[in-house]
């Protein structure tokens, strides 16, 4: 539907067949919401999900003990204040008196505990970042119902983001049978409670009135205006894109850069984008198996492929290259690798001649003793968005063409991929992550055997394990900025660990009646729809 000045100025209520109208600067309550979503989540519990696209849905009914600002600075939120110790060693939370679950139960500080216990559980926890996390953990207290102490081993500087930023499950949650997978038996303390879930096709919440403990970040405070949200499982940008555009759906998420000039500058609709924090999106390479395990090789992956212009031709210059080892938003980030490697085919290729792989087969790619330098790369079907699939058919190509380089493209399920992991027989991985304050470097180039669960290039340096610990054992950013600067130059110009591609961001586009979508204030991340209204149901 058209929407004329008059209409788009006054905003429109339809109540009984008729058009109202409503101030369109003035939030009212009521309506559902229908959202085209690219990612279908893989489990609907917040702690085992893996999927950072997964999070626009699962904000909506999963809480944790503080927010952020956009500087990264904690607000209250299920805990209404937080003490750390001089020696950043111990954490004491008070928590909210007046939060319940879903279900009814209250929170509390053992409820609490049991969520940070579990990180301690290897059964639980294992291939996630929540064992890298609870690793360091040396007690949990609870001197009364609403106070929860954590006290470290040692030391460990991502620990309060960790702590303040994992989504709270209810005390019954660790008896159910849908904990792996996520339920309504899991209940949370969010705006919105899961209502109904088809797979393939769905998920529905509904408004959950009781609630009125925002945090400072949102726009409003009490129960949300929304009545109901459904996601749609939309795979297809174009198909998100048509959705949209006809009035199938409200609002969608993941626009490709074909289809962003259908809403820029259009008054029917909104569009916003903003970078993720975080690993960019990357390839990963195995030092442990097959060719990848020589540097020369990774280093002439490095140095060889020119990402610019595939992005270009990808995205239609609606993404960001990246050059470093997390997010140019990240207050880690380090600017020292921009432009100083890639696009040296002739460098590239002089590498593998060295590496010893200086014959051709009859269809052009490098061989040695009679074997084709084939790399596998390995990239989880859950994680295929974006048009990953299409960049990496590209670069697919260029390896070939400039460096005559067999990359091997395998899109794996989740179960697969999980079995490829554990046995490192890959060439490499391709995937980004989104955690802020080094979480996410810790989680990729962390040992594995010391907790590194995302740890694809199975790298165990004793130069980059001396950065990561010093990193973590300072609180003072500067230097921890240093330090990880230092892994950085070691991590891609020495050992060629990784070929970063693009700095993973999201997009949200809307109907005009829609308002206050947006992203989350400190990872850009979209927003649960707490603060969404609409001029029109």
């Amino acid at each position: 539907m058209k929407i004329n000045a008059i209409s788009l100025a006054l905003g429109l209520s339809l109540l009984g067949g008729a058009y109202h109208a409503v101030a369109a600067d003035k939030p009212v309550s009521g309506g559902s919401l229908t959202v085209g979503v690219e990612t279908e989540p893989t489990t609907f519990n917040p702690q085992l999900n893996g999927q950072d696209k997964a999070e626009i849905t699962l904000r909506n009914f999963w809480e944790s003990l503080l927010a952020r600002r956009p500087d990264g600075s904690f607000v209250p939120w299920l805990a209404e204040s937080y003490q750390a110790s001089e020696d950043g060693k111990t954490f004491r939370f008070t928590l909210r008196r007046d939060v319940t679950f879903s279900n009814g139960e209250k929170l509390d500080a053992n409820a609490v505990a049991e969520n940070f216990r579990q990180t301690q559980v290897a059964q639980y926890c294992a291939g996630t970042s929540l064992c890298l996390m609870g690793s360091h953990i040396d007690k949990i207290e609870t001197p009364d119902d609403h106070t929860l102490v954590i006290t470290l081993k040692e030391v460990y500087s991502p620990f309060l983001s960790f702590a303040a930023g994992l989504q709270i499950l209810s005390p019954s949650s660790w008896k159910s049978s849908q904990l792996k997978s996520g339920g309504p038996e899991i209940a949370g303390t969010g705006p919105f409670i899961l209502q109904s879930y088809e797979k393939g096709q769905q998920v529905t919440f509904v408004k959950n009135p009781k609630y009125h403990w925002a945090p400072a970040t949102a726009k409003h405070q009490g129960p949300a205006y929304l009545d109901r949200v459904t996601y749609r499982f939309l795979p297809e940008s174009s198909v998100r894109t048509g959705a949209l555009l006809s009035g199938q759906v409200d609002a969608i998420e993941g626009i490709s850069g074909n289809d962003a000039g259908e809403f820029k500058d259009n008054s029917d609709f909104t569009y916003q984008h903003a970078l993720n924090t975080g690993t960019p999106y990357s390839l990963f390479l195995n030092v442990e198996y097959g060719p990848t395990q020589d540097v020369k090789v990774r280093q002439a992956l490095l140095q060889g492929l020119e990402i610019d212009p595939l992005l270009k031709s990808v995205y239609r210059g609606e993404r960001t290259r990246a050059w470093g080892i997390t997010s140019p938003i990240d207050p880690l980030y380090n600017n020292q690798l921009e432009g100083k490697y890639g696009n040296n085919p002739d460098a590239a290729n002089k590498l593998l001649d060295e590496a010893g792989w200086q014959t051709r087969d009859s269809e052009g790619f490098r061989t040695k003793n009679g074997e084709r330098l084939r790399i596998e790369l390995i990239q989880a079907q859950a994680t295929v968005r974006d048009q990953r699939d299409v960049l990496l058919q590209a670069i697919q190509a260029q390896a070939r063409q400039r460096l005559g380089i067999d990359l091997k493209l395998n899109y794996v399920d989740s179960g697969t991929y999980a079995d490829v992991r554990k046995s490192g027989k890959f060439g490499t991985i391709a995937n980004s992550n989104t955690p802020t304050d080094g979480v996410d470097i810790e989680n990729h180039y962390r040992p594995i055997a010391q907790g590194g669960a995302i740890n694809y290039s199975r790298v165990n340096d004793a130069e980059l394990n001396a950065q990561l610990d010093k990193a973590a054992a300072t609180l003072d950013l500067n230097q921890r900025r240093q330090h990880y600067s230092a892994l950085q130059q070691r991590a891609l110009l020495q050992l060629a660990l990784a070929v970063p591609l693009y700095e993973p961001e999201d997009q949200l586009a809307t109907a005009s009646y829609v308002h206050g979508y947006g992203f989350r204030s400190y990872k850009q991340m979209p927003e649960s729809v707490y603060d969404v209204w609409l001029s029109k149901h």
